[in-house]
């Protein structure tokens, strides 16, 4: 169970990013979001981070919680593995589309060289609950594999979303369809692999792991 100022956190989290769009990643963002559900200003502040690159952490949570409870083991029993995932990527675009500019800004706080292991555990964080979520239980080298390539799948296509302005975000829809068949020829072709006793090794797998260019 979280503690009281955890279930702040995580109750703000969405709508502090929503904020962050017009009052950057800030306290102002947290107060204005406090105001929205009637929470005294204090706690909210107590409760959220005060630093930008553990605001957008905090942030991302949120995203990862409203996923997580969205597709229950009901929704995506009826679901093939290739539309689970796409599923679930879209999902958090349009969950983050109010914070659009606010995802730009936070990305780029992730950016800086004294961020970078914090994005790069954020990412890894979410690729994870999205293979869970899509009913993933390797525990070997393949576990690892699926969520580095799902983790660059998922953050290209972020950065295709950010400055998509067609329709519907159909540049984006097709980007990630392309991507996702990417990473589907590629589990075919290690499936292929152990199936004929040679052994994929690190250097191999990465060597084969090339996005073709959008």
């Amino acid at each position: 169970m979280p503690t009281p100022l955890e279930a702040i956190r995580l109750k703000l989290a969405l709508a502090v990013g929503e904020n962050a769009a017009f009052d950057g990643w800030s306290t102002k963002a947290v107060d204005s979001a406090a105001e929205q559900f009637g929470i005294d200003p204090a706690q909210a502040r107590l409760a959220f981070p005060k630093q930008p690159a553990q605001m957008v952490d905090a942030y991302i949570q949120g995203v990862d919680a409203a996923m997580e409870a969205h597709f229950t083991p009901d929704r995506v029993a009826a679901m093939k593995v290739r539309d689970r995932i796409r599923a679930l990527i879209w999902f958090r675009l349009e969950t983050m589309a109010p914070a659009r500019e606010a995802v730009r800004t936070g990305l780029s706080i992730l950016a800086m060289p004294q961020n970078l292991a914090l994005g790069a555990k954020i990412g890894w964080r979410s690729a994870d609950l999205m293979w869970r979520i899509a009913g993933d239980t390797s525990t070997d080298f393949n576990h690892y594999t699926k969520r580095m390539t799902l983790g660059a799948v998922y953050a290209s296509t972020v950065l295709v979303w950010l400055d998509d302005d067609s329709e519907g975000w159909s540049e984006t829809a097709a980007f990630l369809d392309r991507r996702i068949d990417d990473v589907m020829k590629f589990e075919k072709f290690k499936a292929q692999w152990r199936g004929s006793g040679e052994h994929l090794s690190p250097s191999r797998f990465f060597g084969r792991l090339r996005y073709p260019p959008r």
